[in-house]
């Protein structure tokens, strides 16, 4: 009786050890974390709009809090105030 719980307890230390694993995703081969591809988060409208230039179109905030979004040629940002909050890169 001992040994099968030394076994049991054994394969359940293993087993949990062994499910504590991650990826990094990558899409087309650009890192997530890759500064000059897109606008990172925290970026205020102004050094967006310094370091890439005059978006496409700007889509007037909506909601509280107000959510703004520009567009690019290439990505879409998105800002609650004046700050990024996200960035998607377009297909």
């Amino acid at each position: 009786m001992a040994k099968l719980r030394t076994v049991t307890l054994l394969a359940l230390f293993i087993g949990l050890f062994s499910i504590a694993a991650a990826d990094n995703l990558q899409i087309n081969g650009a890192s997530p974390t890759a500064d000059s591809a897109h606008p990172t988060r925290g970026m205020t409208q102004a050094r967006v709009e310094a370091t890439f230039g005059s978006p496409d179109a700007k889509i007037a905030p909506v909601g509280d809090p107000p959510i703004a979004r520009w567009e690019y040629k290439d990505f879409v940002v998105f800002f609650e105030y004046d700050r990024v909050i996200h960035s998607v890169v377009k297909r």
